[in-house]
Parts: C-alpha cells; sequence; structure tokens
C-alpha cells in the first residue's frame, strides 16, 4: 500500500509525483504506438502546484556556495526535473532564448530575450554565468570557427569565441533599394533575429523581421522581401506608404560549405540561393506557412519545416536537386518527399543519417533523412534553440519558457524521464524573470 500524501514531504511527494507521472506516460506511448490509441486514456497530470515553493527553496539553496557535482546530481534525484509541476509559473516568468551554442569546452553561450525586447548574452560554464558586455546577440557559423556579434555600432565578426576581429559591418537600412525610383523614409535599424557567419568569415547572413539581408565588404544584399515581389504589389496599385516590407516566420540557413543559402517567411515559397546570391531554387512548402529551414551536417541535404497553428510538416531535398528545382505548394514531387507530419519545428540539429528537431509541444523528436522515425524526448514548451556536439553525444536546447537543457545523448534514461529515446538530460538552468540569479538545475 502506498503512503498517504499527507504524511510525505514536499520533496518526497514532488518525488513520487514525477516518477509515477513519467512511468504512466511512457508506458501510454509504448502501448499506443504498438497497439494503436484507439481506447486508451492518458493519465492525468498529477496536482502538484502546492509544491512550487519548497522546490524554489530547495533550488536556491542547492545554488549556494561552490560547484559540487556530486550535491547537483543528489538534488536532482530529489527533486527530479519536470515540466508539469512548473507550468503555473512559466507564464509569468519564461522568457525567450532564440540563440544557443555548444562550445567545444562543453560551455554555453545563449542570448537571453526575444530578439524584439531587450536582453543580453551569456556565457554559461556550470554556476560561472557571466554577461558579455555591449553584445546584443550572436551567431556562429555552421563550421563552429567565426563568431558573429551584434552591438549597438554594428556586426563584428571574430574568429573564435574571444579571437580576433576579422570583419565588421554597419547595421542596414531595411529600406534601402526596397525598390528603384521609391521614396521611402529610413527605416530603423533590425533587429537580429538570427546571424549565421559564412565558413568564410567574410560575409554574415542577417534574418530580421525588417528584411534578411547578405552583409559583406560591399554593403548589404537583400534576400527577403525580393525586390520583384515589392515591385510587383507597386504594380497592383498598392501605394508606397502602404507598402509593408516586414515580415513573419522569417528564418534562414547556410550550409556548412557556405554554397547554399536557404531563406524563408510565411507568405511565400521556401528559396534557396546560391554562393552569388542567386535565386536557384523555389520549393513549395507542405504545410501552409514556410517556418524553418536546416541543413544536415555533411550539407547534402535540407530540412524545410512549414507549419500550420502548432501543427506542421516537414521535406526534404537533396542538395545536388536545388538548381532549378521549383514545386508548387503540397507538391508530391519525389525530390521533395516529406520526412515528418506534425511538428511546427522552431530548432533543429543533425547527426549522422538523421534530424533532430524541436516542436511546439516541447517534444525533441528524431528522424532520418529518408523519414524514418526514431525517438522522440520530452522537455516540455516550445523550443527555440538548439546545438549539437560535432560527435553527435551532447545536445543542448532552450525553450520559450526560459530553460536551457543539456542532454548527454545515447546515455541511458533515467527513471524521471519522458521519452523513448535512451537519452539522459544532465544539467538543466532556469532563466526566470523574477530570480535574482539564473540557476541551475
Amino acid at each position: 500500500m502506498s503512503e498517504p500524501s499527507s504524511s510525505l514531504s514536499p520533496q518526497q511527494q514532488w518525488q513520487k509525483a514525477v516518477l509515477m507521472y513519467a512511468k504512466r506516460i511512457n508506458r501510454y506511448v509504448d502501448t499506443g504506438t504498438r497497439d494503436g490509441f484507439k481506447g486508451l486514456h492518458q493519465p492525468r497530470v498529477p496536482d502538484s502546484e502546492h509544491l512550487l515553493p519548497a522546490w524554489q527553496a530547495a533550488l536556491e539553496a542547492s545554488n549556494q556556495g561552490p560547484h559540487d557535482p556530486a550535491a547537483r546530481l543528489a538534488f536532482r534525484e530529489d527533486w527530479p526535473p519536470a515540466h508539469f509541476p512548473l507550468v503555473p509559473r512559466l507564464e509569468s516568468q519564461g522568457r525567450m532564448i532564440p540563440t544557443l551554442a555548444l562550445l567545444a569546452d562543453g560551455s554555453l553561450l545563449a542570448r537571453i530575450g526575444a530578439p524584439y525586447e531587450a536582453g543580453s548574452v551569456v556565457h554559461i560554464d556550470n554556476d560561472s554565468i557571466h554577461t558579455l558586455e555591449q553584445v546584443e546577440g550572436f551567431g556562429v557559423c555552421p563550421q563552429r570557427r567565426y563568431f558573429a556579434w551584434a552591438r549597438a555600432e554594428g556586426i563584428q565578426l571574430t574568429d573564435g569565441f574571444q579571437g580576433p576581429q576579422v570583419a565588421s559591418f554597419p547595421w542596414p537600412d531595411p529600406h534601402a533599394d526596397a525598390s528603384e525610383g521609391l521614396e521611402l523614409e529610413p527605416a530603423e535599424r533590425p533587429d537580429a533575429t538570427c546571424l549565421i557567419p559564412f565558413p568564410d568569415g567574410r560575409r554574415v547572413l542577417l534574418v530580421s523581421a525588417r528584411g534578411v539581408f547578405v552583409l559583406d565588404a560591399a554593403g548589404a544584399t537583400r534576400l527577403l522581401p525580393r525586390l520583384e515581389d515589392i515591385q510587383q504589389e507597386l504594380a497592383e496599385g498598392v501605394e508606397p506608404e502602404n507598402l509593408s516590407l516586414d515580415l513573419c516566420m522569417e528564418h534562414g540557413a547556410v550550409s556548412p560549405d557556405g554554397q547554399w543559402i536557404a531563406v524563408g517567411e510565411q507568405s511565400g515559397s521556401h528559396l534557396v540561393y546560391d554562393a552569388q546570391l542567386r535565386l536557384v531554387a523555389q520549393i513549395g512548402p507542405a504545410s501552409e506557412y514556410p517556418h524553418f529551414a536546416c541543413f544536415n551536417q555533411r550539407g547534402d541535404r535540407l530540412l524545410l519545416n512549414a507549419c500550420h497553428f502548432y501543427n506542421g510538416a516537414s521535406l526534404g531535398v537533396a542538395v545536388a536537386d536545388l538548381p532549378g528545382l521549383s514545386t508548387d505548394y503540397y507538391s508530391d514531387d519525389p525530390r521533395t518527399p516529406v520526412l515528418h507530419e506534425g511538428a511546427r519545428v522552431y530548432a533543429a540539429a543533425s547527426r549522422g543519417d538523421e534530424f533532430i528537431i524541436g516542436d511546439a509541444y516541447g517534444y525533441l523528436r528524431a528522424f532520418s533523412e529518408t523519414g524514418e522515425q526514431r525517438w522522440q524526448h520530452y522537455v516540455g514548451s516550445s523550443f527555440s534553440a538548439m546545438d549539437i556536439s560535432p560527435d553527435g553525444q551532447t545536445l543542448v536546447a532552450a525553450t520559450y519558457a526560459g530553460i536551457i537543457v543539456k542532454i548527454a545523448l545515447d546515455a541511458g534514461r533515467p527513471a524521471w524521464q519522458i521519452g523513448t529515446g535512451e537519452h539522459h538530460e544532465v544539467q538543466r538552468w532556469l532563466f526566470w524573470k523574477d530570480f535574482a540569479k539564473p540557476l541551475q538545475w
């Protein structure tokens, strides 16, 4: 007979609730996957809101004093990580973490705060969290060598983290070169949704809601909105003062060799440019609105996601097929097969022959480059950023809830983990608004 909850301490109640819920959910998924979900009832989420004050007090206490890996491990066993107990706090406490990078020494870089709001860039090394002065955002090239730093005066490229500067670019005027002969008032500088240096350290892809540009020593070249589309709107009678150059769901990716640039936004097709910035492919999405793009580590496959509300579909295309490729929405072209259905993708990584995506429902999902579904791993809340070590053994991911996790892949699944993969979350950081400092869990 189980012990009544009233006789258990808050810590014991938390531990019991998390372990029981994970066991039931994993059994539910296993049964449904094997036999079908018809007639199955999803397990009820335990009542745990009353445990939050005790959890927070214990977490804050565990973050006092010097870094002690053994004590951290013991705390995670006593208070195992879970999403459902945190839900009452997330709306008021969570902060988007739009950019994340795993450095060679195992430390992390993260941008805290959405691109459109004041934020900071921090360097995380276990308990040590240092804010980089006068840095608004950052990005890392696909080969992990060059870093882009967004500052008030412009964007600088360095050769390595804290390495020498190799290039700098002013912020582009989002209205510059918008249309020949069109007089538009100068616009405020864009807020970078993401920055991606090219592998040669000479250019950077700037993705923003005010436009997508490639910056180099000669200036800025607009990729989105396309000049042809702007001119078409004007030709159709849109008055210049009513012309909107802003983008929604803007995104971009640069291939590991720097030869291909995939960009998109909600109102068109997936677009791919070559290294000379010539449009070479227009690919119809597999759902309503283009939302995300990612090249695999080898650089020979491209993943393209489109969404509809919190769902979506991802198609794959071989880089060799890109030149001249043109397909319609929901095309059944064999060169653009759908690899995964159901996920609105916010972040992704790749290792070997598989893509790992982070969806709107808080799941990491892995599938092969041919569409074989492999595993899922639950963290909770919509993902916002992701990175993976070159050896494919360590994954880091961030969410809109202000949480960063570090996961040892293929290292065995702990009892509290919800998922089908044998992966072990080993560290977690909470960047919550009301915390005096970020806390490690």
